[in-house]
């Protein structure tokens, strides 16, 4: 018999200054505003940071040899994330959601070593992302 996968949804938002153009990140966060400088940043408004994910969800991130992927649905149309989870994440900030590329740790970190960043983002989803009625979704599953 095959587990259930722990799964969790992230609501967010877009906003006007989305820029989506980072190497290396990924990022959603709670907070309203947005600045040039956030350049991984893809939504705000964040329904919840990695703190508020699903109890099942985080300690499945947390083990050594999950992996991790998460689907970000934005107008319908779904871009694919794989990454990796590690038993190093506290997944501890309640405002941010953070997936990078490489394998540094912080609080705000929810998985490592994606396959995509921010730049990977196909622009017409980007530009979607810049309307700050888009409402965009990223589900989190560690099968």
């Amino acid at each position: 018999m095959t587990a259930t996968p722990a799964r969790d949804v992230v609501a967010f938002r877009g906003h006007p200054m989305v820029r989506a153009t980072h190497r290396t990140t990924i990022e959603v966060t709670t907070e309203e505003h947005l600045t040039e400088n956030g350049d991984c940043i893809v939504g705000v408004g964040a329904d919840k940071g990695c703190a508020g994910l699903d109890p099942r969800v985080r300690s499945s991130i947390q083990d050594g040899k999950s992996r991790v992927r998460i689907k970000m649905v934005v107008a319908g149309e779904p871009f694919l994330i794989e990454a990796m989870g590690s038993p190093r994440l506290a997944l501890s900030d309640p405002h941010e959601i953070v997936i990078r590329k490489s394998d540094f740790i912080s609080d705000r970190t929810v998985a490592v070593r994606a396959n995509v960043a921010a730049k990977d983002i196909p622009r017409r989803m980007v530009a979607e992302l810049r309307d700050p009625a888009t409402v965009g979704y990223l589900e989190v599953e560690v099968p």
